[in-house]
């Protein structure tokens, strides 16, 4: 079974419901059979890549909250993450443009290494002091290296604009054509949907009935047709 999460990394939900979700999956019998991908969103495409600005700046501005508003809202995520093992940091974070770490993280899917880019992506994001938008590619080239991904090779795909900017938009067209306007967004089999930073038990609800309601496969035509085997071909007899 496959599950695809659309998420951003400048999106703290994002970050709380993957956490809330790697719980309901851990404990799910089929655990081994579920193949998770993350998949490209951004909250903020139209920022320039060096427009960066103070989290707290950008709520005021973007959402019209008053500065205290804005630091109830980071009080409340920053007490949900730590609800989930998480730390986070509710003030002197910076926001800005993500569409080269999502970029970064369809050359980490090619590699076998998009979980761990996208979990030091948003540890690096919300609980630590440095900055993933202010140090430049450098930071990125160093997280890479960390999840395991050839530094050099990362440099080059963040050097190349083009790099990967197709399959990014396609992941954005295709949120929009299932309907997700917001992040986090989950697919499990393309046949349910989950929207949110869901509790755990509603992740465990949702991989249990996408689970059961697999179709088997159905044959087409005869099921005793010749057919090649680890013993060998079936040769037939005159």
């Amino acid at each position: 079974m496959r599950v695809e999460i659309w998420s951003d990394i400048a999106c703290p939900w994002c970050y709380v419901g993957k956490a809330r979700f790697e719980k309901a999956l851990a404990a799910f019998p089929h655990r081994d059979d579920v193949e998770v991908v993350h998949r490209s969103f951004e909250l903020d495409p139209g920022r320039a890549k060096g427009d960066v600005q103070p989290v707290l700046t950008m709520l005021t501005k973007k959402y019209g909250m008053s500065e205290a508003q804005a630091e109830a809202g980071e009080d409340n995520l920053g007490a949900q993450a730590a609800a989930e093992g998480l730390p986070y940091r509710t003030r002197g974070r910076d926001h800005g443009n993500t569409f080269d770490m999502h970029r970064l993280l369809h050359f980490a899917k090619e590699q076998g290494r998009q979980d761990e880019l996208i979990g030091l992506l948003y540890q690096a994001n919300f609980a630590e002091e440095r900055s993933v938008f202010t140090e430049g590619d450098e930071r990125l080239v160093e997280l890479a290296g960390q999840a395991g991904l050839d530094p050099e090779a990362a440099r080059e795909v963040l050097a190349d604009p083009t790099a990967y900017a197709d399959e990014v938009r396609a992941d954005e067209r295709e949120a929009a054509q299932l309907g997700a306007n917001g992040v986090p967004f989950f697919v499990l089999d393309r046949a349910y949907g989950v929207s949110g930073a869901q509790p755990a038990e509603v992740f465990t609800q949702a991989l249990t009935q996408a689970w059961d309601a697999r179709s088997p496969l159905t044959l087409v035509g005869q099921d005793d047709a010749d057919t090649c085997g680890p013993d060998g071909c079936a040769v037939p007899q005159k």
